[in-house]
């Protein structure tokens, strides 16, 4: 298996963990959190999709889905190309109110196609490309993608558990 092969398979694996997640859920149940400091279904997958949405668009030098399209009206916000979640405090967190389930899935498979699209162009030299010098040792490409895929597979694993916790 080369690493394209390996990447868009971890890739198109979190669709379906998206939605297993997302399954049954109305639109109180995605904002509702398992406790104080909790963050919901809703917004983990919300998160997990802007993450993907931000740092690969970045690294493809296009615009994000989010600022180009009508999913943010949908989640009850403003198409902010920075607001990916990081940091949210929990005003911020309330505030991601999505229509229904329907329309992080949809959002989310809209991202994940452009990332499939994208990784299925790579060659091994284009994951040493340095895309970011902020971080010592600099960030590859490469590092880049696993990351996010790393971090999505973290989110898209909290938000099937607290959807376990949520009363249906």
């Amino acid at each position: 298996m080369d690493v394209n092969d390996l990447l868009t398979e971890g890739y198109g694996r979190l669709p379906d963990l998206v939605a297993g997640a997302l399954d049954g859920l109305g639109p109180e149940q995605l904002r509702q959190a398992p406790a104080d400091g909790a963050n919901p279904v809703g917004w983990l997958v919300w998160h997990l999709t802007r993450i993907q949405d931000h740092h690969v668009t970045d690294v493809m030098g296009k615009e994000q889905l989010w600022v180009g399209g009508d999913w943010a009206r949908r989640c009850g916000l403003r198409p902010d190309p920075d607001d990916t979640g990081y940091g949210h405090g929990p005003e911020q967190i309330a505030a991601v109110r999505p229509d229904d389930g329907g329309v992080l899935l949809d959002y989310h498979r809209a991202v994940v196609d452009r990332s499939l699209a994208y990784l299925r162009g790579l060659g091994p030299a284009d994951l040493d490309r340095v895309v970011d010098d902020n971080w010592d040792p600099p960030v590859t490409l490469g590092v880049r993608l696993v990351s996010v895929l790393d971090d999505d597979l973290q989110h898209v694993g909290q938000a099937a558990y607290v959807r376990g916790l949520i009363r249906r």
